[in-house]
């Protein structure tokens, strides 16, 4: 054997130590970097918009859900039945309770399932629903200051400029024709604001570790004590004689809205960026329109197209933006 070969035999043995032999026994291991997962923002948003549109017919599906059932059991119940639902899915998946992220998951679930919902309900009763645009509309900025805050992301100058360029055309649809004086209503709205988009950054960061669809089935099963003592609570006030419509809309909120639209959100974050599919938000309200003509008959203006496309543009425009 050459002394060539002796020396590239003894590099490549694995060691004790759990790696080749490239430095004498006794010095220290050297460190070597963590390799990140490449960010995809492409697969992101177009992953996380399918769960746009599953948020999207959120309204819809509660509009033809209060024929047969009370807001406040529309809200536990919905999280009652999704709980349910995604602890078997990890009973049959055998996974096993990620002790170090309860407290996230537990935060996570409190904000999405009843902080998001339970504000904006208080909010309906006291101002006009125009207003809950205005709610999506800055949502995805706030959601994308917090990812700067505690989420590990930097975005650039370019990336804001977008941002609150398609905050500003979200509001300024959901406002014109609108008379509206504010109210105590409008800081409900901001306190369902401020819940979702700190749910959001918290369950994109834990997306990052374990599948997105792991951490809305834990975030719902750790929190489903709450939802099923408050599911008995108004069961006998919150249930009249529903129909077919009004279950079938149930089952959709439940399984769609509060499960499977957080799969596909976690995972589009997870792999995106959060502050930059944060920003396919901006399209929910068309898509509730849009999905609203479909079901409820409503109608579809081409004023709401022109600021659908133009939103459109500049969320595309934006996926390029600079987010370190």
């Amino acid at each position: 054997m050459t002394a060539i070969a002796r020396i590239h035999w003894t590099t490549q043995l694995p060691s004790r130590y759990g790696g080749p032999m490239s430095q004498p026994p006794g010095s220290p291991a050297p460190v070597r970097p963590a390799s990140p997962a490449p960010a995809r923002p492409l697969a992101g948003l177009a992953i996380g918009f399918i769960g746009v549109v599953i948020f999207g017919a959120t309204l819809p599906a509660t509009h033809i859900a209060l024929d047969g059932f009370s807001p406040a059991f529309i809200t536990f119940g919905r999280a009652a039945f999704a709980a349910l639902v995604a602890g078997a899915t990890l009973v049959v998946m055998r996974k096993r309770f990620p002790r170090r992220h309860a407290l996230s998951l537990f935060i996570a679930g409190v904000l999405l399932v009843y902080g998001f919902p339970g504000f904006s309900s208080v909010a309906m009763q006291t101002v006009p629903a125009s207003h809950g645009g205005v709610v999506l509309g800055v949502l995805p900025l706030m959601t994308a200051t917090f990812a700067a805050l505690f989420g590990g992301e930097r975005p650039g100058l370019a990336f804001w400029s977008w941002s609150i360029a398609g905050a500003a055309l979200v509001v300024i649809f959901s406002l014109s024709g609108a008379d509206i004086d504010p109210g105590i209503g409008d800081l409900w709205l901001g306190c369902a604001a401020l819940s979702a988009s700190c749910g959001y950054v918290i369950s994109g960061k834990l997306a990052r570790t374990i599948p997105g669809w792991e951490v809305i089935s834990w975030a719902l099963v750790i929190t489903a004590p709450l939802s099923l003592a408050g599911t008995l609570f108004v069961w006998d006030s919150g249930v009249s004689n529903p129909g077919a419509a009004a279950l079938m809309a149930l089952l959709y909120l439940s399984l769609g809205s509060m499960f499977a639209g957080f799969i596909f959100w976690n995972w589009g974050m997870a792999i995106g960026g959060i502050a930059r599919v944060g920003q396919v938000q901006l399209l929910q309200s068309f898509v509730t329109l849009g999905l609203s003509a479909l079901l409820l008959g409503e109608t579809v203006t081409p004023v709401m197209l022109g600021f659908a496309f133009a939103v459109g543009f500049v969320v595309w425009c934006g996926r390029k933006a600079k987010v370190g």
